[in-house]
């Protein structure tokens, strides 16, 4: 397995554009994610000046234990960036003819496959670790007194939110494997959301009284998005979800594990 993966990243690290990506990614997942409380230490100083203030203290945005899932939240906003790179990744494979080269010299079509889903845990595990740091980091320099006791609670996420990334990438890595031309894979990908929106509204619409509504969490990209909810409204005195839902967790596991197969499908029946 680790030969498969060091195939891969050795193909994937030539690209100048691997580089570029990875870059783009990690600078601005750890300023977007790291800089929250600087933004608001601005606006309360801001809002002095028109007379108002503002107590950034009431607003626990990097307190443990509510910085775990505010962080895993905010960093799941930015794995389009890497979902990208993996769409570039599969894309260039076959303007290249490196897959073809791979198979030629006795790699087998699921070996090849096996290469890039390894691929695809590992930079979910990069992303986990990265952001693990910066909450560490800025959780104990920003929360006044940390309570021993409810410090964990919430690290759950953790977990939940390499399934989120590693789910996403299998997504993108299918729709690369089906599509094979990047721009219009890259088009698809950004605009998943909006299409899986659309089938959603037309197929609900047609329904009476909401008989389906239970499929909404269903849908793949819904389910990913379910995983890690967004806990911001808590600080509006709204209740949210702050535990992780087993079923969400399933119901996303499950759609990695196809979209896997559908890429696994299309890979072997191709002329490569």
């Amino acid at each position: 397995m680790l030969h498969l993966l060091k195939v891969d990243l050795m193909k994937m690290t030539s690209y100048r554009t691997f580089w570029v990506i990875c870059g783009l990614y990690f600078l601005t997942l750890g300023f977007t994610t790291a800089s929250g409380m600087e933004i608001l230490k601005w606006l309360a100083n801001k809002s002095l000046e028109f007379g108002a203030s503002i107590n950034i203290n009431r607003i626990p945005l990097y307190h443990f234990p509510d910085i775990w899932q505010n962080l895993i939240w905010i960093s799941g906003l930015f794995k389009i960036i890497l979902a990208v790179m993996v769409v570039i990744s599969i894309t260039n494979e076959y303007q290249y003819r490196t897959l073809r080269q791979n198979i030629i010299d006795g790699l087998s079509r699921w070996e090849f496959l096996q290469s890039k889903i390894l691929t695809n845990v590992l930079l979910s595990l990069v992303s986990v670790g990265m952001i693990l740091l910066i909450t560490l980091l800025t959780g104990f320099i920003y929360t006044p007194k940390i309570d021993w006791a409810f410090f964990l609670r919430g690290t759950e996420f953790f977990l939940v939110y390499f399934i989120e990334v590693f789910s996403f990438l299998s997504f993108a890595l299918m729709l690369g494997f089906l599509i094979q031309r990047s721009g219009l894979t890259i088009v698809v990908l950004m605009l998943a959301h909006m299409i899986e929106a659309i089938i959603k509204v037309n197929i609900f619409r047609a329904s009476v009284n909401d008989q389906i509504g239970w499929l909404k969490p269903l849908f793949p990209l819904e389910s990913i998005t379910n995983l890690v909810p967004m806990p911001f409204a808590r600080y509006a005195f709204q209740e949210i979800q702050d535990y992780v839902a087993i079923t969400a967790v399933v119901v996303a596991i499950g759609w990695a594990i196809l979209f896997n197969y559908f890429a696994y499908l299309k890979l072997t029946k191709s002329d490569i």
